[in-house]
């Protein structure tokens, strides 16, 4: 099971408001701000077509703020993907909502313009208390019940007074948006100012997730993320790598005996990973250290981490400088990705351990083709790239791969370097 990114309920809100800020620019919810902003340019679309679209872009955009409220509130860190179930009705309710509250304001200007600011400060003040009963009871009834809003009020105290700012400037934003006509070309305005006030609705709704997380009990709520945490097996782990620290202080190996049962496992964290290195460099148990790159290696380029298993490589090759991942199924894919990745002397050396290792292999003739290509093209080193060439050529002459081979060989003959 993937690490489950949390945050604990007992971290104070005003602690966790300066990274909230970069809430909606990271993940999913970077992906749904911009992808929601250039929906917006349905808004282009003649008569009631385009109003009708306006209005299921909105009300996705508050389905999606919906379920950053409801996933921040259950204790996860980062932003949720998207998905096509869940807070749909939420997302309708919410537009109706507010598209109901705008309307009462607009009243109010044209008919009673002295009702104006005390009708849009008690909409501000009522707002993030619908929005969260919305969010998490889907009932509309509920919503609009003034004891329900004057509960949700006093639970959070000066604190809600955030989510009412922020609402305060989706409005100026979306009144800004309709004037941009005459400052920007509408087609470049419509989706700035539409990212703007998308940004706003999810960091608002996150925020009002944070609150009710930090308040989770007086709101009868067992966040999720504590459930899926201990099911994954992360408390035990934070509490397995405490252990290890405390005892490593005064029985090293003991520590390291600690973690060995434990790495056998492919989910193990990093954490206890680099644990376990730092011990084993501590006691310099190098042919340890190898050991444990030769099997780490493997999991991290299983898991996707194929960078992170790169540095790992590089590491134990200080140790040793022969140091080859023992599987071919592991050593090719990493030199084919030190290759794409510019680290051309790192993929000639996985290259050329892998010949001498698996010289045989299937796939030697295109690892050998990729040595040379980096010798050739990226190292101005032709005259070894053509000895391996030919070498290559003479082992597998019914090779698939060798026209590959020649064509590289006659394109190499042709540089100076190789005379």
């Amino acid at each position: 099971m993937p690490k489950v990114a949390t945050v604990s309920a007992d971290t104070p809100f005003l602690q966790r408001l300066p990274a909230a800020f970069g809430y909606p620019l990271r993940g999913a919810a970077l992906a749904s701000c911009v992808g929601l902003a250039l929906a917006h340019y349905v808004g282009l679309l003649p008569s009631a077509v385009g109003t009708l679209a306006s209005l299921m872009v909105w009300a996705a955009t508050w389905r999606y703020a919906a379920d950053c409220m409801l996933h921040t509130a259950n204790g996860f860190a980062d932003p949720p993907d998207v998905s096509l179930g869940g807070n749909e009705s939420a997302g309708w309710a919410l537009t109706a909502i507010h598209l109901l509250l705008a309307a009462l304001c607009l009243l109010s200007a044209v008919f009673f313009p002295g009702a104006l600011w005390p009708v849009l400060i008690a909409a501000a003040l009522v707002l993030p208390a619908i929005d969260m009963t919305l969010a998490f009871e889907g009932n509309l009834a509920a919503a609009l019940n003034p004891a329900q809003v004057v509960r949700v009020i006093g639970g959070f105290g000066l604190a809600y007074l955030i989510p009412v700012a922020i609402n305060l400037a989706v409005a100026v934003l979306v009144v800004l948006a309709s004037l941009a006509s005459g400052l920007l070309p509408r087609i470049v305005a419509l989706p700035l100012y539409a990212f703007a006030y998308t940004y706003l609705i999810v960091l608002g709704f996150h925020l009002m997730g944070a609150m009710i997380h930090e308040r989770h009990e007086r709101f009868g709520m067992a966040p999720e993320a504590e459930r899926l945490v201990a099911a994954s097996g992360q408390d035990a782990d934070t509490q397995l790598l405490a252990a290890v620290r405390q005892r490593a202080e005064e029985q090293p190996r003991a520590a390291i005996d600690m973690l060995v049962a434990r790495l056998q496992d492919r989910s193990a964290p990093a954490a206890l990973h680099l644990a376990y290195r730092q011990l084993l460099r501590q006691e310099g148990l190098h042919d340890a250290l190898l050991v444990h790159g030769q099997i780490w290696t493997a999991s991290l380029l299983a898991h996707g981490e194929g960078k992170r298993a790169l540095g790992l490589v590089q590491e134990c090759m200080e140790i040793d400088p022969v140091f080859l991942p023992d599987d071919p199924a592991t050593a090719g894919p990493l030199a084919e990705l030190a290759a794409r990745l510019g680290m051309s002397r790192l993929a000639v050396r996985l290259c050329r351990g892998y010949l001498s290792t698996w010289p045989r292999a299937t796939e030697a003739p295109r690892i050998g083709l990729l040595a040379a290509q980096q010798l050739g093209q990226r190292l101005n080193q032709p005259a070894e790239a053509l000895v391996l060439l030919r070498r290559l050529t003479a082992a597998w002459p019914d090779h698939p791969l060798r026209g590959d081979l020649l064509a590289l060989e006659r394109q190499l003959l042709d540089t100076p370097d190789a005379r």
